[in-house]
């Protein structure tokens, strides 16, 4: 998958199906699926680390999170999420960081938000680096929003979120995630857009689609959002598989003869 076939589903009406992936392991097995895109996302920190927000996340983790799904999932066109203010300091700074992530073999890098962040998108693209945004809900402002809620209800934030749509589309970005805003909002956006628009929370007018990996396969099982359709329950399939495994072991019914050397 690149990023011309993508441009050309988006033209022909063809919906864009993504998912976040973390390790080789899993990419392997989204690779093998009819999944179009793979976002690393900075969700990692949570998902993987165990940390209540993105905020800790680094570029060095990231980087080393999107070799691994590099090499599990070349068929796919992967994204690298840009963690917290790794895009926030001289140029010289933020392109060192964009420089880490694309190295690893990622196809484009995804970053939060527009305001300041105008000449480095222009830059990025001007030095052949696609660019995804990212719009609505950015998670690394939760301490500026006051925690995870749907934005974009009023009028003054949904015009605000159009134009840095089209700020993205100005500077050459080539997607954008849509992230908790309201369905009718993103409806209007996604017909008038030239850019991919992907969502998440956000309705089904957007081109594509993205659901963190974990979530959509029900683990953990407590974790269960409005826009969040889950799957499989992986939890509970886990479960069972240990607690057999255990049983099996502490019963000396494993290993068996034909498992032993």
């Amino acid at each position: 998958m690149n990023i011309n076939q993508l441009i050309t589903m988006k033209a022909q009406g063809e919906k864009i199906a993504m998912v976040t992936c973390y390790d080789h392991a899993s990419a392997a097995i989204v690779n093998q699926s009819d999944v179009d895109m793979i976002l690393v996302g900075d969700s990692a920190a949570m998902v993987m680390h165990g940390e209540s927000s993105t905020l800790p996340i680094d570029t060095e983790t990231m980087a080393m999170h999107t070799r691994a799904v590099v090499k599990g999932a070349p068929d796919k066109f992967i994204v690298a999420d840009m963690p917290f203010m790794s895009f926030r300091k001289s140029l010289d700074s933020n392109m060192a960081a964009v420089e880490t992530l694309m190295k690893t073999g990622a196809h484009a890098v995804k970053l939060e938000g527009v305001a300041g962040n105008e000449h480095l998108i222009e830059h990025m693209v001007q030095s052949g680096v696609p660019v995804m945004g990212h719009l609505g809900l950015t998670p690394q402002s939760i301490n500026q929003f006051g925690g995870f809620k749907v934005q974009g209800r009023e009028q003054a934030a949904q015009e605000k979120i159009i134009e840095q749509v089209q700020t993205l589309s100005d500077l050459g970005a080539f997607a954008v995630v849509l992230e908790c805003v309201p369905a009718a909002l993103t409806e209007g956006i996604a017909k008038s857009a030239d850019i991919i628009t992907i969502g998440i929370g956000a309705g089904g007018s957007t081109d594509g689609q993205v659901l963190v990996m974990h979530d959509l396969l029900g683990y953990p099982s407590s974790f269960s959002p409005k826009f969040v359709r889950k799957y499989l329950n992986t939890e509970l399939l886990f479960k069972e598989a240990f607690n057999a495994y255990a049983k099996d072991v502490k019963s000396q019914s494993f290993p068996n003869d034909e498992e032993s050397y």
